[in-house]
């Protein structure tokens, strides 16, 4: 047995969410993939296996064997390795915070091992659990707290491209990591709930001013809900609408999803996927659209050029008449028009 953990410095959730202060989360892989903040680096103190073989020594004999196991198992070059990984951590972040689940023995015993090595790192008082508490508190201020404007258009008309331009504005697709539309997976996987949750409270914390600006988003934003809270405020919000031309948006449109996403992805995989995107809206194309649409674009990706033709088709014949229900419904919230610049100048000047 190791002598108890030496009493430390801690830190409070809220300093760390107000002060954006970087976190070694030394939680397991597989808890810190269920929710993590913004700014947590995973390095774990107990892999996901040793944190499975401790629990399961606790179960059947106690907590001094499950301790005894879990030092037996993180010693040597393995304890070695795993601090010259904090230290390093912590050398290029000398800000940073240690944190597990609840702020205990994990924590404590990696604060140990790093005073040890010369470092003194504050402990997050009550660990993971204690922030996450304090980003959902966070979320449910936001709705009552902020003056809320909500940026509308159709699709392809650049909306967030004004979100990204206003300082007092929170991209929701962007902590999605996805774009919102059948079409908007992105290459990359999308966080966990509680992470995007996180991400949003964290955002909202360090925003600028008291207006919030967003756009307007469906309940969810690929797999993702969007806090309920929000999404209630967003129904409420006042509307401000981007236009542009149908040539306008289809150009935007092949940009994003077309020039910019073969930079990052292979034609055959980015084919693949937007085939795949019409598979799941077929039911609403019809199957003659549904057939037509789906060979322009494999024509299109086959040949390198003509993308503009199914682009338009899915504007003019499931897009446009989509928007126009849904904008029938909410027209009377609609406080501005305009271009993209117009709009974001209106903004600027009512939502500075």
């Amino acid at each position: 047995m190791e002598p108890l953990p030496k009493k430390h410095p801690e830190v409070s959730a809220a300093e760390v969410i107000a002060d954006d202060l970087p976190v070694l989360d030394v939680r397991a892989p597989v808890e810190f993939q269920q929710g993590s903040l913004p700014n947590a680096r995973n390095l774990p103190i107990l892999n996901d296996d040793e944190r499975a073989a401790v629990g399961t020594r606790y179960r059947e004999a106690g907590h001094d064997a499950a301790e005894q196991l879990g030092y037996a198992l993180v010693s040597g070059k393995t304890r070695s390795a795993r601090i010259a990984a904090w230290t390093a951590y912590v050398d290029a972040h000398p800000q940073a915070v240690l944190s597990c689940w609840r702020g205990g023995q994990r924590s404590q015993i990696a604060q140990d091992w790093l005073a040890d090595a010369g470092f003194s790192v504050s402990r997050v008082t009550g660990g993971y659990k204690a922030t996450r508490r304090a980003c959902m508190t966070l979320l449910e201020n936001a709705a009552g707290e902020a003056s809320w404007w909500v940026v509308a258009g159709r699709t392809g008309t650049g909306k967030t491209v004004v979100i990204r331009e206003l300082a007092n504005a929170i991209d929701l697709e962007a902590a999605a990591n996805h774009r919102g539309s059948a079409f908007g997976a992105q290459p990359e996987p999308q966080p966990a709930q509680a992470s995007f949750e996180n991400l949003l409270a964290c955002a909202y914390r360090s925003h600028a001013g008291r207006h919030l600006i967003v756009e307007d988003e469906s309940r969810t934003i690929g797999r993702l809900g969007v806090p309920i809270t929000w999404h209630q405020r967003m129904q409420e919000a006042p509307l401000v609408l981007v236009e542009a031309t149908l040539e306008e948006r289809v150009a935007h449109i092949h940009q994003e999803y077309v020039v910019d996403a073969l930079s990052r992805t292979s034609g055959t995989a980015l084919a693949k996927r937007y085939v795949d995107a019409l598979s799941r809206i077929r039911k609403r194309l019809g199957g003659a659209l549904h057939a037509t649409i789906e060979r322009h674009v494999i024509d299109a990706f086959e040949s390198g050029s003509g993308h503009e033709a199914w682009i338009e088709m899915l504007l003019g014949q499931y897009y446009d008449p989509m928007y126009d229900y849904q904008l029938k419904q909410k027209t009377e919230r609609v406080v501005f028009r305009g271009t993209r610049t117009a709009v974001t100048g209106y903004l600027q000047e009512h939502a500075p």
